[in-house]
């Protein structure tokens, strides 16, 4: 743990050692990086004493809430450490406000036990529930924290109400998990808009119509998005408010269920875009004031609210409040067999600032000191070392982080924070900039390329052209920014092929490889991003008259065989079902040995492939010069022009090429090839 300085002294790194080797240009924070991993190994301790371990710690769901014995007993419990009295009501007891009281522990938790009735347990399944609390602000009624099923009826009242869900017949999974692939192509999808009909999609629908699709694309993992209950649809999920409970707005929790078992079965991995960074500040159906005081599972005061997104923020120093995230995780991990998570808003759980009003600089001394919260660092800590420690051959855990901070993607016991991917948030940033602001011709190359490739050495990184966050009213997907309103008047092959469309239809496709090729250890894709979905994405609100017209994906359009939609959707496929052969995500990053500005085309080599992007707009290149290192004979296995991508099919891929050993570009070899304006070519070795 200690090495000699250059003046004979000895340094102690402790914690941070492996990473200050990998990083020497972290050593002046070596006290901070050590700091929060004796906060995280103080927590371990407390929790192995009071709770006998991290596993039996956070598996909170099996004793809070309603348990269900074998012979119908109902115990139910709850944390409310300010409230002085509490009672369970419900259908059961006919409303009876003082019938069924909790005795309260020394610790803040209310319990009750319902013997059966009849041999069957008192409260009847799919019933509603409350508990009435007896709090400082008088007589509150909530939803138990801990319950894992509500609904809403919005002919009656926005807000939900519990329902205690105990069906006779528990769903049995079929298949088991998928191992975690070498590399994610991750597919970001949201069950309600997953139908062309302007409706509210559901479970079984997703499973039937677009898993299938998400197989033949090549993507190997599913991302799920605005399952977490949340009482306004047009959040997108963010403003959770019963954080056991899959949105019952798409079906029932086993139809959820059969759908991941569904994707398991196609070998396909599943994860949550779970929501630990905020919570809804509703109170009839929320945590928000839950015991009668704005503390309980959050900061009181202004430390417990975040200004811009209006919600809650989690008190992660508390005790019960770590039980209550982390049994979070393991319910989903346990009980719907989800294989990991994407943590939303980690940038702003990071940060006491919460990544308002800052722009991140790289500048090392961002990244720790007073601006970092500790707590929050820690239990983002403790989640990922107990989902690695259980799961690890299936658990993937992605950061949803804008600042760069180092040592996210390393593990704890390294010192990092122990996440397996971040978001390379800046790459999408960049496309939209370019597409919005500058001509083909002022397109910087090298600032490209060092855009995708600017990640942390041993860190990795998923990339992507753009998310849901570019596809949400206000913004513009690529394709609009490409082709905009051409889309409803060009996009059959019996009209035109006008210069807006081919441009669009070339660099749609040529912008995704290479960022594919060239970005991260991962891909990322939103749902019909892929196809140049032709519209926003825009959820029923009171702005637009409660529309259904923008929050759907109309899949239609690819099965519509006279529209130029299915060369997007073909070209997707065939780019990732080759990187599923030659795995270039896996493979160390790309040696880039040509950016010409003046040509427009970039050449770089990964896993053994030589790429070549000319986007040009005018100049086609013929025999023009690359460098490449490996010597032998090369042929063509993907081009962007073939014609059933959309292209013009100019480029003959039964053409071989043969190296010359005159170096090029700073390579031993080189060949030569035929460069179409606006194509991207992929070149694999022979034999």
């Amino acid at each position: 743990m200690t090495e000699v300085a250059t003046n004979g002294a000895a340094k102690d790194f402790g914690a941070a050692k492996p990473l200050v080797d990998a990083d020497p240009w972290l050593e002046p924070f070596v006290p901070a990086i050590n700091y929060r991993h004796s906060v995280y190994d103080k927590w371990l301790k407390d929790i192995q004493q009071s709770e006998g371990g991290l596993d039996k710690f956070s598996q909170g769901y099996k004793t809070m809430g309603f348990q269900v014995a074998n012979d119908g007993t109902i115990t139910y419990r709850e944390w409310a450490p300010a409230a002085h009295a509490a009672y369970l009501i419900g259908d059961f007891n006919g409303w009876n406000r003082e019938s069924h009281s909790m005795q309260k522990s020394p610790y803040g938790v209310f319990e009750i036990t319902l013997p059966p009735k009849d041999g069957q347990p008192a409260i009847p399944h799919n019933s509603k529930v409350k508990i009435s609390l007896i709090t400082p602000m008088g007589r509150v009624e909530r939803l138990p924290a801990w319950i894992t099923r509500v609904v809403q009826d919005l002919s009656v009242s926005p807000a939900y109400e519990a329902i205690f869900w105990n069906p006779p017949q528990k769903y049995k999974f079929k298949n088991p998990r998928p191992k975690k692939p070498k590399a994610v192509k991750v597919y970001e999808a949201h069950v309600g808009i997953s139908s062309p009909e302007p409706k509210v999609a559901t479970y079984k629908e997703f499973t039937a119509n677009v898993l299938p699709r998400i197989k033949e694309l090549g993507y190997n993992t599913v991302q799920m998005m605005a399952v977490m209950e949340h009482a306004y649809y047009a959040s997108f999920g963010y403003q959770i408010t019963s954080f056991f409970c899959a949105s019952s707005r798409y079906g029932t929790p086993e139809e959820l269920m059969e759908l991941i078992d569904t994707a398991h079965g196609m070998g396909l991995t599943v994860l949550l875009d779970v929501v630990h960074s905020h919570a809804s500040k509703n109170v009839e159906d929320g945590l928000n004031m839950f015991d009668g005081t704005d503390a309980c599972y959050f900061h009181s005061g202004p430390k417990g609210s975040h200004e811009l997104w209006d919600s809650r923020l989690f008190n992660y120093g508390s005790h019960e409040v770590l039980r209550f995230l982390l049994s979070n995780l393991r319910f989903w991990m346990d009980e719907y067999m989800f294989d990991g998570f994407r943590f939303d808003g980690v940038t702003s759980m990071m940060y006491t600032h919460h990544g308002i009003g800052t722009g991140f600089s790289s500048g090392y001394h961002e990244y720790f000191g007073p601006q970092v919260d500790i707590e929050a660092v820690v239990y983002l800590m403790l989640a990922n070392e107990l989902l690695h420690s259980l799961y690890p051959d299936t658990c993937i855990t992605i950061a949803e982080d804008v600042s760069g901070m180092p040592a996210l993607c390393r593990p704890v016991s390294e010192g990092g924070v122990g996440f397996d991917y971040r978001l390379m948030m800046a790459v999408p940033d960049m496309w939209i900039k370019l597409l919005k602001e500058k001509q083909d011709d002022e397109w910087d190359f090298a600032n490209i390329c060092f855009t995708l490739t600017n990640r942390r050495h041993g860190e990795k990184s998923i990339t992507y052209c753009e998310s849901h966050d570019q596809a949400l009213v206000g913004d513009k997907t690529i394709a609009f920014w490409l082709m905009d309103k051409e889309m409803y008047t060009n996009m059959s092959d019996l009209t035109e092929r006008t210069p807006i469309i081919d441009r669009g239809l070339s660099l749609h496709k040529m912008i995704r490889l290479l960022t594919h090729a060239l970005g991260g250890e991962g891909y990322l894709n939103f749902e019909g991003n892929e196809f140049g979905h032709p519209e926003w994405l825009d959820f029923p609100r009171a702005g637009n008259n409660s529309s259904f017209q923008h929050a759907r994906r109309q899949f239609n359009l690819i099965d519509d065989k006279l529209l130029r939609y299915k060369y997007l959707y073909n070209f997707d496929a065939a780019m990732n079902n080759l990187e599923s052969k030659y795995q270039w995500l896996s493979a160390p990053q790309a040696y880039i040995s040509l950016k010409n500005e003046q040509d427009k085309v970039v050449v770089f080599e990964r896993a053994g492939l030589l790429f070549i992007f000319n986007f040009h707009w005018t100049n086609s290149y013929t025999d023009y010069r690359v460098g490449v290192e490996v010597p032998g004979e090369y042929e063509i296995v993907l081009s962007s022009d073939d014609k059933e991508f959309g292209g013009h099919g100019r480029v003959d891929k039964s053409v071989h090429a043969f190296t010359d050993p005159l170096g090029w570009n700073g390579r031993s070899n080189h060949l030569q090839a035929y460069l179409p304006t606006r194509t991207a070519l992929i070149f694999a070795k022979v034999g």
